[in-house]
């Protein structure tokens, strides 16, 4: 069982120290406490939290799609050369960074402050752990 202490369960949520207590002392999530007698959330608990809260704005382009990792966000940054363009985006608390052509940005009207949606469809997806919860 994975102990998260509120501190962490915050940073995880987007929320403030004192809303992860509020919600403890409101039975939204349960609590307990470790062996250092901290209070710790279980990480299933909080995972589960996590899901029910997730704010995601609703797709714009009304596209059907067999992709399913869509994040919608506002363009923050273009860079571009004759050929090529990065473009950066701000997807809730995401940074997605996509490489295109700059035919492509002038085709879609991307600069900074534009709605768009990132389409992520990959074969490979890395999984790593911090070194500390291993």
């Amino acid at each position: 069982m994975s102990q998260i202490r509120i501190r962490e369960a915050a940073g995880f949520l987007g929320v403030s120290d004192d809303t992860v207590r509020r919600w403890i002392d409101n039975e939204v999530l349960p609590a307990t406490t470790d062996a250092a007698g901290r209070m710790v959330v279980d990480g299933v608990d909080l995972a589960r939290l996590a899901t029910e809260h997730a704010a995601v704005p609703t797709d714009p382009s009304g596209t059907a799609s067999s992709a399913r990792n869509r994040f919608v966000g506002l363009v923050t940054r273009v860079v571009s050369d004759p050929v090529m363009s990065q473009v950066e985006m701000q997807c809730g608390p995401h940074r997605v960074v996509s490489l295109m052509s700059t035919e492509a940005v002038r085709e879609l009207g991307l600069v900074p402050g534009s709605v768009a949606v990132a389409v992520v469809k990959a074969t490979t997806v890395i999984v790593e752990i911090p070194q500390e919860h291993s």
